[in-house]
């Protein structure tokens, strides 16, 4: 890996580059897209098993929506010792969530005025869950359990069939997490049906889930029609080190997010020259032993770097200006760097937590804001798939204190008939 101080020529230049690295130029992928989504919203079905079969090589005619006896017999196809580990992710990312769960409240002012606000549970949600390259029955649990705690009345998921047909061990998600029904259909198609329905699929009111550029391009483009959760884009992790620690640690967890894809990026922002030479060289010991050994090679080639700073201040620094999507704070007293921190998607405290155990089984959710969103957007979570509805009740005393100033507030802004409608209650004295 390279390494680079902070303070060396060509450093900004350098980060800049790894920064922007998921900007691309999306003008021929977004026209693809719209006429997927046109033709989907205008022939439905047919253009789900159409697509399907020439992006995915799979026909769906006679069957769009998995039927729940596949789904029930994928959990007896997956060993009863893994479906103890997703057991136990499960029940950890919901006793997570249920700690985010918000209630209506109102309250009542003196003169009668009763304002508040209304939590509701969206009334159906879907989730896209990505194939290609891996599976991810963890992101099923990450989208469709909140969703449950929230109290969403529908789950629905879609996901691309493979060649072998769907991934039993995200069907075991989907049934472990009460996903209420399975569509095997992905790529933008996928987000087009779950935004403006077909026979088949129903239409939902929020999309969760990540994707390719395509599924994010198409998600992009039917927000406004439906909810979305965020554009997520390549996936990415800093440590901050204070020269304590394994060497061989710190490697395996900035591999840890290069094996994802071509594009991710793994940073080391560490005070110690020596510690950075010692993960160089680890990571180049360990990355020859994985894999994905080309995918991991080409992420670290092109995005990978150790930064030496001058102190954790300075790394604190260029951490916030980076917001990454995964923060390990790997140095001694991490809670005393914490309060240095303003900008991260999750942060990992210690040298014992590495970033898989957000991924898999610490129970926040692992979805996560990427690309320096960090710097205003958070993690979702069960207050992303409810709504909040003001309340407001006025008495007739309220009114007749407060009308008087509405009529002119609606006055200044030339909104006559606004202000009239306050002013007709003013001429009639009735009793509130």
């Amino acid at each position: 890996m390279r390494i680079i101080g902070s303070n060396d020529k060509g450093f900004k230049a350098l980060l800049s580059e790894i920064l922007t690295r998921g900007e691309q130029d999306t003008t021929l992928v977004e026209e693809a897209v719209k006429e997927i989504i046109a033709a989907v919203k205008s022939r439905g079905d047919e253009a789900l098993v159409e697509y399907t079969k020439r992006f995915d090589k799979a026909d769906i005619s006679r069957s769009i929506e998995v039927p729940a006896s596949e789904a029930e017999k994928a959990l007896k196809a997956v060993p009863q010792s893994d479906l103890d580990i997703m057991r136990l992710a499960a029940s950890r990312i919901e006793s997570f969530h249920k700690k985010q769960i918000e209630n209506s409240w109102f309250t009542t002012e003196d003169d009668g005025t009763i304002l508040g606000s209304k939590v509701t549970p969206l009334e159906r949600a879907g989730i896209y869950v990505p194939g290609g390259k891996a599976a991810y029955p963890s992101t099923v649990l990450m989208n469709a359990i909140p969703a449950k705690v929230a109290g969403v009345n529908e789950v629905i998921m879609v996901t691309p069939p493979g060649k072998d047909g769907l991934n039993p061990y995200v069907l075991a998600a989907a049934r472990l997490a009460g996903v209420d029904r399975i569509f095997r259909v992905g790529g933008a198609q996928a987000i087009a049906a779950l935004a403006f329905g077909t026979k088949s699929v129903p239409r939902v009111d929020k999309i969760t889930g990540p994707g390719n550029i395509y599924v994010a391009t198409a998600k992009r483009l039917v927000f406004g029609r439906v909810d979305i959760d965020m554009i997520a884009g390549p996936s990415e992790i800093l440590i901050i080190n204070d020269g304590t620690g394994d060497a061989s640690w710190i490697a395996a967890d900035l591999l840890s997010q290069a094996e994802h894809d071509e594009l991710a990026s793994s940073i080391l922002v560490t005070t110690s020259t020596q510690m950075a030479k010692a993960v160089s060289i680890e990571v180049d010991k360990q990355v020859k032993k994985l894999k994905r050994v080309e995918i991991a090679k080409a992420s670290l080639d092109r995005y990978g770097l150790i930064i030496v700073a001058k102190d954790l201040n300075d790394a604190a620094s260029i951490s916030n200006s980076i917001a990454p999507e995964h923060l390990e704070l790997f140095v001694e007293r991490p809670f005393e760097l914490l309060g240095s921190i303003k900008n991260a998607g999750a942060i990992f405290l210690g040298q014992h937590t590495p970033e898989a155990a957000g991924d898999y089984l610490a129970g926040p959710n692992h979805t996560l804001p990427t690309g320096g969103t960090a710097r205003f957007s958070s993690p979702p979570g069960v207050y992303d798939f409810v709504k909040r509805t003001s309340v407001i009740g006025l008495s007739n005393s309220a009114i007749q204190k407060h009308g008087a100033d509405i009529k002119r507030f609606a006055t200044l802004e030339g909104l006559e008939a606004h202000g009239l409608s306050a002013a007709a209650r003013l001429s009639k004295k009735r009793k509130g």
